[in-house]
């Protein structure tokens, strides 16, 4: 039995980490009631407290949902891990993978929902945007990796948490409470998500903790490739250097943001504490440096995006955010 096998118990136990399906929200519930007799007051006061968002916070919440809709591909991803060939397994691994991508699922149904009723975004940019991101695929460069990918998904979803929280704070700043409720609900489903990969690597460190530590260096020093980073809409090929360099400036998603997810990851899985030699010796030092070093950057990288032109994105019919 291989190491990512041999977590059957521990998967099993963390396996609360999923609400019941009776017990959790569902897009609609943050939505105009279609079926009620003033459905009309209700979109047109919903449209009218989305008009309060600007142009930037706008691309970020696009470039946040299309990222979302790409869940085909991580499932994919994470299917290797999972192991799942039938599609039906009843596996504690298996039943994870299809209880995360179920909940994950509702959170592209109910941003996309949002953005359409709100009619404040070109629609038909944003649906070849996802076509185009689920179309070109997805690699988080863990391939043959399975301890790579684990950690992968234990930053991801924790970045994916603070991008909707930030957002969520953001928007209800300008007085748009609706998206701000709806992504706080989403960044609380990534924080159980979170919960769940940071506790599977953590059992990791213990059972394999060198083979988990070069794993984890290995992800650093290629720098965290992000989900949505293969995004285009057909005609700007940086579009996704483009959202991120909004997302900065916003202070979205930043990369202070970054250097403190290291800090969280490393502190939680006792990094600094542990006792290793050799070259896991040197790849626990490197990593316990990494922290630091972005925040270093930061500050550059900051200015850079600052001086950087604002692009047009065809998500805004052509205007610069």
């Amino acid at each position: 039995m291989n190491m990512i096998a041999s977590l059957q118990n521990t998967v099993e136990g963390h396996l609360s980490l999923l609400t019941p399906v009776d017990q959790i929200w569902q897009p609609t519930d943050f939505l105009p009631d279609f079926a009620a007799d003033d459905w009309l007051n209700q979109l047109t006061r919903f449209r009218e407290s989305a008009r309060c968002l600007p142009d930037d916070l706008l691309a970020v919440l696009v470039g946040n949902m299309v990222t979302e809709e790409a869940l085909p591909n991580y499932s994919i991803s994470l299917e290797r891990i999972a192991k799942d060939p039938s599609g039906v397994t009843d596996t504690p691994w298996a039943k994870w993978l299809r209880g995360w991508t179920a909940e994950e699922n509702r959170h592209g149904d109910l941003l996309n929902a949002y953005l359409r009723l709100t009619g404040r975004v070109n629609m038909r940019a944003v649906e070849l945007t996802i076509h185009h991101l689920i179309r070109n695929g997805f690699s988080p460069q863990t391939e043959g990796n399975d301890h790579a990918g684990l950690i992968y998904a234990a930053f991801q979803e924790r970045a994916t948490r603070i991008s909707h929280g930030n957002l969520a704070r953001l928007a209800v700043e300008r007085g748009e409470e609706n998206l701000s409720r709806i992504c706080r609900r989403i960044a609380s489903d990534e924080t159980r998500h979170e919960v769940f990969y940071t506790k599977v690597v953590a059992e990791l460190f213990e059972r394999d903790p060198e083979t988990t530590l070069l794993a984890y260096r290995t992800m650093l020093r290629r720098l965290i490739a992000m989900p949505g980073s293969r995004m285009t809409d057909g005609r700007n090929a940086e579009l996704f250097d483009d959202y991120a360099s909004v997302a900065q400036r916003t202070g979205v998603y930043t990369s202070r943001d970054y250097a403190s997810i290291i800090t969280h990851l490393n502190n939680t899985w006792n990094l600094e504490g542990r006792s290793f030699t050799g070259k896991a010796a040197k790849a626990q030092d490197y990593i316990c440096r990494q922290p630091e070093r972005y925040e270093t950057l930061a500050e550059e990288i900051g200015a850079r995006v600052a001086e950087r032109d604002p692009k047009p994105f065809s998500w805004l019919n052509g205007r610069r955010p």
